[in-house]
Parts: structure tokens; sequence; C-alpha cells
């Protein structure tokens, strides 16, 4: 009898186990889209086990459609939004692959965030993730970016790859003598944006400057502008002085109009703060 009773409190324990389990990692609708977004929260908490969760059960409901919307291309989709969107196993596949990349490469775990990587490179490399901010960026190329630096043993986080965040960081690099950093968040922002500032330079005439909504739906243009005086600043702290004079130049010539926010609650403007400085160097 007593050999009874322990068994079924042995059973009764691992089932309050597994529902914890269950509850601690909820797959709401357990529609691709909801288990990436899970994914990225539980990236953002350090959360590892999190992360597998919902990676996993993504990849288990819907790596075969997104294998079949691979198969079906030859290079990335591209056309409207909703038409990339209609790659959605494939592109939230691609996702989770790369979230689980990022917490094992966070956690320290080396080969295996490097395995993640090359998944998504190798088995659905035309997939594309969504940033709120409103455009797509390619895990695939981004997977390949955190292997060549875990290969190389640097460490440039790019984060979410959105300009605003590699803006950030460029700041933060500046601020911390660190001209390296700034230079490979810069040419990041430079490479994924410049094309959409120029875009936005050349539809303006005068500074935006009805709304901070508007201002700052120019924000390819503010960011790659305010990229130029930051690397500017960085070359001068460095004593490159010429090459600070040709960023502040670049900035003037070619993205005028940027404005930059400043976290007191106002806008100024990178262009004008450069033409100061070459000024300065001119003296």
């Amino acid at each position: 009898m007593k050999k009874f009773v322990r068994g079924m409190l042995a059973v009764v324990a691992a089932v309050g186990l597994v529902s914890s389990a269950a509850q601690a990692y909820n797959f709401g609708d357990y529609k691709s889209s909801t288990l990436a977004s899970k994914a990225w929260q539980a990236l953002g908490a350090n959360d590892l086990e999190g992360v597998l969760a919902y990676s996993n059960k993504c990849i288990e409901m819907y790596g075969n459609n997104a294998r079949k919307m691979q198969a079906s291309l030859d290079q990335y989709p591209t056309g409207t939004n909703d038409e990339i969107f209609s790659y959605w196993a494939l592109n939230d596949i691609a996702t989770v692959l790369y979230i689980q990349g990022e917490a094992y490469r966070k956690a320290g775990m080396m080969d295996e965030a490097k395995e993640a990587y090359n998944r998504v490179i190798n088995e659905f490399k035309y997939g594309q993730c969504w940033d709120m901010g409103g455009w797509f960026w390619k895990p695939a190329e981004a997977a390949a970016e955190k292997i060549a630096m875990i290969e190389s043993g640097t460490n440039i986080d790019y984060g979410d790859y959105s300009s605003s965040t590699m803006t950030t960081k460029a700041w933060k690099a500046l601020l911390d003598g660190d001209l390296e950093s700034v230079k490979a968040y810069t040419a990041k922002v430079f490479e994924l944006y410049e094309a959409k500032a120029v875009e936005m330079q050349n539809g303006l005439t005068e500074y935006p400057w009805e709304s901070n909504d508007e201002i700052f739906s120019y924000w390819a243009l503010n960011d790659v502008g305010t990229c130029l005086f930051i690397l500017g600043e960085a070359y001068l702290k460095d004593g490159q002085v010429e090459k600070a004079k040709a960023a502040f130049q670049r900035l003037v010539d070619e993205f005028y109009y940027a404005q930059c926010w400043d976290n007191g609650g106002w806008f100024w403007k990178p262009a004008e703060a450069a033409q100061g400085k070459l000024a300065e160097l001119e003296e």
C-alpha cells in the first residue's frame, strides 16, 4: 500500500511539473508570428529555455511550410509588404532560428549559436523579418555577420539592426572613445539605410518642422545624418582630422536636412553642427 501511495505521489508530482512548464511557456494561439514574438521577448529576458521552447514549437509546426516556400524561391521576395508577408512561414522560421543563435551566443554557447545561424543561412536563406520601424531585414545576412564575429573574436552587436538602435550604439561607442565600434555601427547604418536616406533627402527643400511625428517620419535621413556626425566626431577625437572633415562635409553635402532628437525634448541639426566643426578646423 505504501508503495502504491508513493507511486501515486510521484505521478502527481510529475504531472505538476509538466503543468508548471506548460504554464511557464504559454504558446498563445500557436501562430508562427505569436511564437516568434514570444521568442523575441524571451531573448530580451535572457531566458534561453523560453527561446528554445517557443522557437522549437514554431519549427515543429511550420518548418515544412517554410521549406516549401524556400524551395520556391531563387532570391529574396520583393514587391509590396503584403507580398513579402505572404511568405509568413519562411519569414518566421528564419527569424526564430536567428533568435536561437542570439540566445546561444548570449549564453556563451558558441558552437550551438553557429549551428543555429548556419541553419538560417543554409535552409531558410530567403526569410525576412519585419521591424516595427517599418522595414524588413534579412536574418541570413545577420546570421553570417554573427558567425564572422564569433570566428574573429570580435563583439560588435548590432541589436535588432534598426537604424535607431545602431545610432544609439554609435553614440555610446563615441562616448567610450571606441573608434572601431563607431566605424562598425555607422557603416552598417550606411549599408542598410543610406538609399532610403537619400530618397528622403531628395524629397525635401527645407527642414521638416510641423510636428515631432513628421520629423520622426524621416527616420532614415535623421539616423544616417546623425551617424555621419558621430563618425566625424570620433575621427576628430582620435586626431584623424582629414577623415573627420570628410565625414562632416559629406553630411553637409548629402544629408543636410537630417535632424537628431535630443533626449531633453528637442531636435537639433547635425549638418549645421558639422558646418560649425568645419569652420573651426579651417581656422
